[in-house]
């Protein structure tokens, strides 16, 4: 539907209007149109201007009066004025918020919409009239706290958001998906699951516990093995560095409002790194260079801190502390495009064993870039090239590269056909420059290297959100925490289940044992809601055959089984990754 962004945004306009029709004095924040649908950020005053909070019953009660209001014969036209900035301050004299914005617009008008007795500070775009609007094609669907404008330092203000398409079965599939979503929500899975917690000593960063610590390290394991093989050699640096070396980087002018940075006695500034380039080229600078060295392929997985205002920090899906599987990669001008090639083969091994659907999205150059306009085009040229050569999948996103380089990221579609964006391969000529990096050629003259800064996972913490949503908490076996238990029947058979868990567990399978003083069926139904791969009952046939009957997640009861057969067949999935 073409217009449904200016229905969404309409929409936000008459969720104000009803708003204030229930609550009058209420101060009117920002109403934009979001993916999906659209908000509206509220000051709740009503008797004697006292703040209110509405719950989510009130919700339908506004959802029914906008109904109303769209209904009205005729519909509601939306009508566009531009007038003075004096004029617009004498018309919200009574809502500070809109005060603050025409304050901050530049120019000496600005623009209005007007729709029934609603009229609101707004650029647009809006349709022509609520007729457009059906009313079974909306709804609003939660409540929030948001600081004004995003910032802790402002007032927590209520904001409420709707779902808005083009026809009412796009609306019900979409609720459908947001169903199935909830019930594969990572932040329930984990603490379900007892994979991660957080607190609030530390806002937005997880604390990992042992079972969750086990996937990571898994995902990290995988990721070395198979790095290794490919010429990678791991480096750690250190967490908090003088802002010198930001400012070499570019880093401070680009990014310092997105650091934690502290001051010692002495009157040094140091910052806690925001991400790892800077010291891979400490590392790179360390010593001489040959032309024979290139590729250098230098990898690392060091924890990483990034001031995100805590409005937007989501679960793992956006934390303070982080770790990514990084790379900085130096090589000769001749040499990217084949190492673009081997980056995008990693990338499809990466993404296929977790049966995931990706595409690519080149970010061009931003307002404010570093260097000159020449090498960013030849940057750009060179990724259209290997981008076009892919024959996958991409769009552009005009102005989204990093302030160094463009880049090519990756996204990632889950189960649900949600996108996400995951890893990133970045071309950057210029920080190179900034450190002086050198190399002697095969003609013994010195050359500067082009640096290409790559993650496949992207951020681990928000990779291990996305995977647990994807598989809806039941990971492969080779990445399972537990990955098999075993079951006695009674307590006579305590002593056989302890044989085979320790011998599961001399093969160097994850295992435990269920000894509770519980029935059969609950210790089955427990271990199932937990999402163990293989549940191993054993009874007084198992003991007399040396075996084991096997129960598989997701596909039930396998039968009795040699224990060595099932050894070899958990082996193998665990080997192959399946």
């Amino acid at each position: 539907m073409e217009n449904i962004e200016s229905i969404r945004h309409s929409l936000a306009h008459v969720m104000a209007q009803a708003v204030l029709e229930f609550y009058p004095k209420t101060k009117l924040g920002m109403g934009p149109a979001i993916e999906n649908g659209f908000y509206y950020d509220f000051e709740i005053l009503g008797l004697e201007n006292k703040r209110m909070t509405i719950s989510e019953e009130d919700l339908v009660k506004i959802e029914e009066k906008m109904k109303n209001l769209i209904s009205q014969t005729g519909g509601q036209k939306f009508v566009k004025k531009n007038i003075t900035k004096l004029a617009a301050k004498k018309l919200f004299k009574n809502q500070p918020y809109k005060l603050e914005l025409i304050k901050e617009l530049p120019g000496k008008t600005v623009s209005i919409y007007a729709n029934g007795n609603f009229t609101d500070l707004c650029k647009g775009p809006h349709i022509e009239n609520t007729k457009e609007i059906k009313p079974n094609t909306f709804k609003l669907t939660k409540i929030a706290g948001a600081y004004w404008k995003g910032s802790e330092k402002n007032k927590m203000l209520t904001r409420i958001y709707g779902l808005a398409f083009g026809t009412e079965k796009e609306l019900m599939d979409y609720l459908k998906m947001a169903e199935e979503a909830e019930k594969r929500d990572h932040r329930k899975l984990g603490q379900k699951l007892e994979l991660f917690m957080f607190h609030e000593t530390a806002p937005g960063m997880p604390y990992w516990l042992p079972k969750g610590l086990i996937i990571l390290n898994e995902l990290v394991n995988f990721w070395r093995q198979e790095h290794q093989k490919e010429g990678y050699q791991e480096i750690k640096s250190p967490l908090i560095n003088k802002k010198e070396l930001y400012q070499i980087s570019g880093h401070w002018d680009h990014y310092k409002e997105n650091m934690f940075i502290s001051e010692t006695e002495e009157g040094e500034i140091y910052g806690l790194k925001p991400m790892n380039c800077p010291n891979a080229m400490i590392v790179y600078q360390s010593k001489t260079h040959s032309y024979k060295e290139l590729p250098l392929r230098l990898s690392d997985t060091d924890t990483l801190h990034r001031f995100e205002k805590s409005g937007t920090l989501n679960g793992l899906l956006r934390v303070r502390e982080f770790s990514q599987d990084d790379a900085h990669i130096f090589v000769s001008e001749n040499q990217i495009a084949d190492e673009y090639a081997r980056i995008l083969e990693i990338t499809r091994k990466f993404y296929s064993i977790f049966n995931m659907e990706y595409s690519f999205r080149l970010g061009t150059r931003p307002k404010d870039f570093m260097g000159d306009i020449k090498s960013w085009n030849k940057a750009e040229d060179e990724l259209k090239k290997i981008l076009e050569k892919s024959g996958k999948k991409y769009t552009v996103e005009n102005g989204d590269g990093a302030f160094y380089g463009p880049k090519i990221d990756i996204l990632m579609k889950d189960c649900l056909g949600r996108e996400w964006q995951m890893g990133t391969i970045q071309l950057d000529f210029q920080i190179p420059k900034k450190f002086n990096l050198k190399y002697i050629d095969a003609d013994g003259k010195t050359k500067t290297p082009v640096v290409i800064h790559r993650v496949i996972y992207g951020s681990l913490e928000r990779f291990m959100g996305i995977l647990t949503e994807h598989l809806a908490g039941a990971f492969p076996v080779w990445l399972s925490p537990i990955q098999a238990v075993v079951i006695p029947i009674s307590e006579k058979h305590f002593d056989y289940a302890k044989k085979i868990e320790k011998e599961l567990r001399g093969n160097n399978i994850r295992v435990e044992m269920k000894n509770e003083n519980e029935t059969l069926g609950k210790k089955i139904r427990e271990a199932e809601m937990q999402k163990i791969p293989y549940l191993l009952v054993v009874g007084d046939k198992e003991i007399e055959a040396g075996a084991v009957s096997v129960r598989e997640r997701g596909k039930g009861d396998l039968g009795q089984m040699p224990t060595d057969k099932f050894l070899e067949k958990i082996r193998e999935e665990i080997t192959e990754k399946k």
